[in-house]
């Protein structure tokens, strides 16, 4: 009789149902797992027997063949090693004359220790997800990590340390095992919620310790309201790396669609920490500039997510963005515009979700002090040149926002008092957010046939314009090249300075400063020529 048990393991950031049949057969004693097995499977033979006997269970001195279905897609991954195990303990069972144990087989999930013990794996998230659009109302899997399993609703979770009571689970026996080690139960299956988890090691920067850099203030504050991409440029020393560390905590917290998103990637890619629910801040990843392509994008064997999918709903930095290979920086170009990205390897193709918020810190040049009203740059002319093309013009074209920070002189630094915290700029941020989503669904309701998102927002955008507004618009576009993806941007921005103020209707004096904000003249913003942005 062939024992069936469901699981599930990772393909890219979500999951793939995956049947583990097992039989025995009265022949010489053999263990064999089929079904395209990676090594990591395949090792689990001996991982399974040690764990049975160590846990007093029966194991078959018989020929054991255990099937992995479907059959032709790869299976990777250590999750596999419980229900391997429950289904050769079942098999063993049921060979010695005993009836099934179960009627409908059960969903199970976690790596054995050679003592028996049930250990955590990556990705059980989206593996319970997977269970549950197969049919499934029960699932075991580790007891450390049975509250990420229980952010799935509609599902009861069995939170199990070890092989005997991830057995009498799976037979129905009243084994209160979850309660027993004092972790959270809910049989009924539960709706999304929120954790805090563990206490974080250090606290997360905070704007108001940020002295003086009024400009820089400004900027960072209208890039998170209008979610624009930020390019940070200036001396060394100047600031910008502290500026844009802080860009996440200006975001407001994610909803729970979004927090199951982030959720999902980063238990998928073994982030989150045991007995953690959701992730409810937006993430923050700063890859270093060495990162390789498939690192930023996502790649590898297996296909495992980038940074730009680790920082989804959340900020990519890139500092000193000048120094990434020019490779990885182009990668970015399209899963700017769509959000996502595909990759395609010839024996596996994932898509992963990017939507990122890019911000970005670069010096004017290799020695850092172009420009600079401190020191003289030291680069010759033919090297300058060379470190501003290392930034191409479609990706400069894809980031809405550039500013000139310049540094803050000691006295200002001694002097000055501490600005707004991150929690009051938040607020702030947070009203313009809920006012532009009330404003798409509005636009999406009245435009239904419209297909590009972004040229709603410019119609929009136009139709918010004053008569003022619009003779500074185009004042601003005389003289001045620019693409249509840039125009698009100098309205968007418009349109946030106005709604940080309060306002309907798009003045002349925000037109003015979004030209600023995302003007460049030879290579830099042109707002290292003004102290401070026009008054608002």
């Amino acid at each position: 009789m062939t024992i069936h048990v469901h699981s599930a393991c990772l393909h890219g950031v979500g999951a793939m149902q995956v049947s583990v049949e097992v039989d025995i057969l009265s022949a010489l004693p053999c263990f064999q797992i089929v079904g395209l097995p990676h090594s990591s499977v395949r090792e689990s033979r001996e991982r399974v027997r040690s764990a049975i006997e160590a846990s007093g269970l029966p194991f078959p001195r018989r020929r054991i063949t255990v099937n992995l279905a479907p059959a032709d897609r790869p299976k990777r991954g250590t999750g596999l090693d419980l229900p391997i195990a429950l289904g050769v303990v079942a098999a063993a069972t049921v060979a010695g004359g005993q009836a099934p144990p179960w009627e409908h087989a059960p969903v199970a999930l976690g790596e054995l220790g050679l003592d028996g013990m049930v250990r955590a794996v990556p990705g059980v998230l989206p593996c319970v997800e997977a269970a549950v659009s197969s049919g499934a109302t029960t699932v075991i899997v580790p007891a450390s990590t049975a509250a990420e399993a229980r952010l799935v609703p509609g599902i009861t979770v069995y939170g199990v340390n070890d092989l005997r009571e991830a057995w009498a689970v799976a037979r129905g026996a009243p084994v209160d095992c979850t309660a027993k080690r004092g972790i959270r139960e809910d049989q009924s299956g539960c709706s999304l919620f929120r954790a805090d988890g563990p206490p974080r090691a250090t606290p997360s920067p905070d704007l108001k310790e940020v002295r003086g850099l009024t400009l820089g203030r400004r900027v960072l504050e209208v890039a998170a309201a209008g979610r624009h991409g930020l390019l940070l440029e200036g001396p060394p020393g100047s600031g910008k790396s502290m500026l844009a560390r802080r860009l996440a905590s200006l975001l407001p917290d994610l909803n729970d669609q979004h927090s199951l998103e982030v959720t999902r990637i980063r238990s998928a890619a073994g982030l989150l920490p045991p007995h953690h629910g959701l992730v409810v801040r937006p993430p923050l990843r700063s890859p270093h500039h060495t990162a390789s392509t498939p690192a930023i994008v996502g790649g590898g064997s297996p296909l495992k997510a980038g940074e730009i999918t680790l920082a989804h709903r959340g900020v990519l930095l890139l500092d000193e963005v000048p120094e990434f290979k020019p490779a990885v920086l182009e990668s970015l170009r399209q899963p700017l515009e769509e959000g996502q990205v595909r990759v395609s390897r010839i024996r596996d193709a994932a898509t992963f979700p990017a939507d990122f918020h890019l911000v970005a810190t670069a010096n004017p040049c290799p020695c850092g002090f172009l420009g600079s009203s401190t020191q003289s740059c030291r680069c010759l002319p033919g090297e300058r040149q060379r470190y501003m093309r290392r930034l191409s013009g479609p990706l400069l074209d894809r980031i809405a926002l550039v500013a000139w920070i310049e540094p803050v002189s000691p006295q200002t630094l001694l002097n000055s008092s501490a600005g707004e915290s991150s929690m009051d700029v938040r607020r702030r941020v947070s009203e313009v957010h809920r006012i532009t989503a009330e404003r798409r669904a509005t636009t999406r309701q009245t435009n239904a046939d419209a297909q590009s998102p972004d040229r709603l927002s410019i119609d929009f955008c136009l139709s918010r314009l004053d008569r003022p507004g619009l003779r500074e618009l185009h004042a601003a576009l005389a003289g001045q090249a620019r693409s249509a993806r840039s125009l698009g941007q100098l309205l968007r921005i418009s349109c946030t300075l106005a709604d940080l103020n309060g306002l309907d209707r798009v003045k002349g004096r925000h037109v003015q400063e979004a030209a600023l904000l995302t003007h460049r003249v030879g290579g830099r913003s042109t707002l290292h020529r003004v102290q401070s942005p026009p008054p608002i």
